[in-house]
């Protein structure tokens, strides 16, 4: 059986992640940034969901420091988190290209644009 799909915020903050390591309030801030301000992230669900991911061995700790005497956590995607990133980016592609060649053969969607 295959994988569900990942919720959108949690798409985003693998995202976020693929390029480098990041602390908490980096990936808020960058979600923000990937999503041109659409998706705005709360500390408590994104703890939730980093939590969850790392329990699914698809990110993981990279490294702690103190700053300011608060801990900072910075999280990192693993390779298998990449495979399950990768394996979604896929699924949206694919489902995209369909929804958009059904649009065009309608005559609804021209060079990429509403008709």
């Amino acid at each position: 059986m295959a994988e569900s799909p990942l919720r959108e915020p949690t798409f985003l903050i693998l995202t976020a992640l693929a390029e480098t390591p990041l602390h908490g309030y980096a990936v808020i801030e960058d979600v923000l940034r990937i999503s041109d301000g659409r998706v705005r992230l709360r500390a408590g669900t994104l703890y939730a969901v980093l939590d969850r991911l790392r329990a699914d061995g698809l990110i993981e700790v990279e490294r702690e420091e103190v700053v300011q005497s608060r801990l900072r956590r910075y999280y990192r995607l693993t390779a298998l988190g990449a495979t399950r990133l990768a394996a979604e980016v896929d699924r949206l592609r694919h489902n995209a290209d369909a929804a958009g060649a059904r649009l065009r053969r309608s005559g609804l969607l021209v060079d990429g644009g509403p008709a």
